[in-house]
This record gives structure tokens, sequence and C-alpha cells, in this order.
């Protein structure tokens, strides 16, 4: 029986040309950026251990890596016959190779922001960054800072000394293309736990504020406020968690806590307080931080502390100071000092009440304020002075209209 073969035929050569395929990467370096305070008290006791005798920081870790601070007293090495004081900053963990860039600040303690600062951070580097071979490589200057001059400097308060250092240290990672193009939505999970908040299912605990009962769920409050948690769960829990009583606050305060808890953003201020009054706003913004400190809500203080910066005005500005100094809000404290000691503003806010309150609950903090107006006037005084030498009247005895320079703060 015969077999049936079947004959095929060459491919034919394609007529097209290929399309040539393109890939692409990226490298990025950066630097991974860490700081640390170093204080060192009793400083005068530390003089006179001897060259190359030095005081160490804690270890930090940066990038990585663990760093600490070098103090040498004394100077670091025999050729500078105790003359300065040396300060470095080394690599305290195994590494080998590690590139970094620094900081080395040696903080003035007058309140004048005179610091003394030796660093990397902002400028184009020749040689690039530092690279520390191996652990206990150092980086740092040996002449830092003449000793004779800063005993009886700003950097010395209360026998202290206060340094801080920045590391930043640099990685590289390269980029392919991704292999997929999918559009990831933002998270909506203040969404789900805001709606259900306003639904109301589930609840479990109960406060009285002011009169009003709130509704609540005990794990979203835990996990949202280490004070709830405690007062919730904690070994000194409350015995009666089906309804707290809350005191010394609003309900619309509180109302507003709740919603931020579970929505993760403040409610509308203006809605809150059924007004459009800036004064009103800031009212319960002031409001709103005592209570963000009071149940730890970092996130929610921080919100707190922008809207009262953005409000800074003359009738409300000492009430918020006073306000700032008590719950430590260091940035807004700065910007109404600056605002309060401005001249156009100085003498209309010391008419206000809140002036008032603000002398009797906080009276360090018109030694502060002091301070900024006696800075404002210094630089009030350069500005003039340098007008006068630059205008200087004319040869032929003309006059000459000076202006007067409005002074800026530093």
């Amino acid at each position: 029986m015969g077999t049936i073969g079947f004959h095929k035929e060459p491919p034919k050569p394609s007529t097209s040309s290929p399309v040539p395929s393109s890939t692409s990467s990226t490298s990025r370096t950066d630097t991974v950026n860490g700081s640390h305070e170093f204080k060192i008290k009793g400083y005068s006791l530390a003089k006179g251990m001897g060259v190359g005798k030095y005081i160490a920081s804690d270890t930090f870790m940066v990038g990585g890596y663990e760093w600490a601070i070098y103090l040498y007293p004394d100077g670091k090495s025999a050729e500078d016959n105790a003359s300065y004081v040396s300060l470095f900053i080394a690599l305290a963990s195994e590494g080998t190779d590690v590139r970094a860039i620094f900081e080395l600040t040696l903080l003035d303690q007058s309140g004048n922001d005179r610091h003394k600062v030796h660093s990397h951070f902002g400028r184009i580097l020749e040689s690039g960054p530092y690279t520390l071979k191996y652990r206990g490589s150092m980086w740092g200057y040996k002449r830092f800072f003449k000793r004779t001059l800063l005993d009886t400097s700003d950097y010395l308060k209360d026998d202290c000394l206060s340094i801080r250092c920045c590391v930043g240290v640099v990685k590289s990672h390269t980029e392919g293309p991704k292999l997929y193009s999918i559009s990831l939505p933002p998270s909506d999970l203040s969404q789900h736990l805001g709606k259900l908040l306003e639904s109301g299912k589930g609840t479990d605990v109960k406060f009285e504020v002011d009169g009003e009962i709130f509704d609540a769920h005990k794990l979203v409050l835990a996990a949202r406020s280490p004070v709830f948690g405690a007062q919730l769960f904690g070994p000194l829990k409350d015995q009666n968690t089906q309804c707290i009583r809350v005191e010394d606050m609003e309900a619309p305060v509180f109302k507003a806590l709740l919603h931020f808890i579970y929505w993760d953003n403040l409610p509308d201020m203006h809605e809150l307080v059924g007004s459009t009054s800036k004064w009103a706003s800031t009212l319960v913004a002031q409001h709103l931080l005592a209570a963000a400190d009071r149940y730890a809500l970092e996130r929610m203080r921080l919100f707190c502390e922008a809207k009262l910066c953005e409000g800074v005005a003359i009738n409300t500005v000492a009430t918020t100071l006073a306000l700032a100094e008590h719950h430590n809000c260091l940035h807004l404290k700065a910007i109404c000092l600056k605002f309060v000691a401005l001249p156009e503003n100085l003498k209309a806010v010391m008419q206000t009440d809140g002036f008032e309150y603000l002398k009797e609950s906080c009276p360090g903090v018109l030694t502060e304020l002091l301070q900024y107006v006696a800075r404002i006037g210094e630089h009030s005084v350069i500005a003039c002075g340098y007008r006068r030498r630059k205008e200087a009247p004319p040869l032929d005895g003309t006059d000459v209209n000076v202006r007067r320079v409005k002074p800026r703060l530093q």
C-alpha cells in the first residue's frame, strides 16, 4: 500500500522590515536623610580631659547605618595645642565605602538663630559625597571652634552645648519599564469609616458631652487615639463604658473630633459654627487643637495648627499664642510672635482682652515677645543707617527725599 506525501513549500521572505523593540530604564541617586541632636551638659567639667579624648553621643540610625557624634573638648590632634574644640561624625556600624553627605551645627542658644553650620546639603559638591571606608571612619573638623571664644559665646548656656548633626546616606537604584499599567485609586478607607459613623451601625459606646449623646465604636476610637485606647481597654479603663461623660468640652468640638477620627479630615468650620465669621472659625480651631492634644491625635493637631497659622489676626492672635505655648506648638508660636512684634500690630494687640489673658497665663512668653520686638528694632536701625550712608546729600546742597525702609523679620 502506497503512502501519500504532502509537499510543504518553503516560507516566502517577508517584504516588510521588522519593527525594532525599544526599552528604557532610569538610574536614580538620592539621599536618605536623618538628624540627631546631642546635648553636652556640664561642658566645663569635660575640659582638660586631654587631647584626643572625646565625648560620644548615643548611636542613631540613618540609611541603614548607625552613626555617632564625637566631641573632643581639648582637640583631636596634639599639633593644635588644645586650642580648638574638634567635632566629628563617625560611622558606628559595619560598612564598606559608605557614601554620605553631612551637616554639623553648633546651636545658638540665645534665640538669635546665629548657628555655626558646616554643611554639604544645598550645594553642589565638586568631588561628590564623602566616602567612609569602614566602621570608625570620621568626617568633621579638627579646628571646629576656638576654645577661648566658645566659653564666652551664645553657643554655651547654663554650661551646656547643643549640637545637631544631619546625615544623608547616598542610595542608588535603577527603575526598568513596568510590565503593567493599572491605575491605582486613592485610599477610600476614611470614606468607609465615615459612612459607618453616619449609619450608626455596630456602635458600642456612648459619650455625653454638654448634654448631647454621641455614639461611636470602641475599636475605631482605640485604633486612632492612644488616650481612647487606654480609656476603653487599658488596665485603668472607665468602669462604665456604656456612656462616658466628657467634661470641659463643648458638643460641637467633640462632634468635630469624631468626624476627624473617622473621616481623617476636619469638618467645614463655617458649617460647624453656622457662621462665616473668621473670628468664629479661629475660635473653633483653637478648641479643636486643644481637643486633639488631649486625645493625642497628632495629625489633627497639625491640621488645626496650620489653620490657625493661616488665620492669625489682631483680635485673636494673643489667645492663639497662649494656646500655642500651652500645647507646645512651636511653629504656631513663632508665627504669632512675629505677627504681634510688628510695629503696625503691637499696639492694637496689646489693647485686646486676649492680651490680658496672655499676660496672666503665659508671663514667660512676654520675654520672648520683647526679644522679637528688639530684633525688629535692630533691623530697622541697621536698614535706616545703611540708607543714610547710601543716599548722602549731593555736593550742590539740594535735598534728597529719603524713603523709610520697612523692616523685615530675619
